[in-house]
């Protein structure tokens, strides 16, 4: 039930947002505590404000109440990805580039699973770091397991 209540709230958010100067980052619906909550983190060229938040909310909020796709109590929250925002896919990595990131890799590379550097090139088979000591490390896309920008 999850998955479907993510995947319609997605593809209403992927047609709406747009339209608002906006992108959908990520939909997560879930049991949190004793309740459950269903996140949408969305992103603008000039970042997010609350006013962006509030009307996200009440659009999505209108379109639940039509779907009547949760017949539950839960709570809607919309929000920015923040400052440390999960990077998915190469989209995002060539978005980013030259900004600092912290990328966990499946499977150690040169002894190491953690990487941290600046973005560089980035295409559908790999992204390019450039490291704090000065060295640059080329990770393959497929054995990047988490990545997010770093402070």
């Amino acid at each position: 039930m999850s998955d479907y209540v993510t995947e319609k709230v997605q593809a209403f958010a992927q047609s709406l947002l747009p339209g608002m100067g906006l992108e959908l980052v990520e939909v997560q619906y879930r049991r949190e505590g004793e309740g459950w909550v269903l996140r949408l983190f969305i992103d603008g060229p000039e970042g997010v404000g609350v006013d962006h938040c509030a009307g996200v909310s009440r659009e999505v909020s209108d379109f639940l109440d039509v779907e009547d796709l949760i017949s539950h109590a839960y709570q809607l929250e919309v929000s920015s990805p923040g400052l440390e925002r999960r990077l998915r896919d190469t989209a995002d990595f060539k978005r980013y580039a030259g900004k600092k990131a912290r990328i966990k890799v499946r499977n150690p590379v040169d002894g190491q699973k953690v990487f941290i550097g600046l973005i560089g090139e980035a295409d559908e088979e790999a992204v390019e770091l450039s490291l704090e000591d000065g060295s640059r490390c080329r990770i393959e896309m497929h054995q990047i397991r988490k990545a997010r920008l770093s402070l």
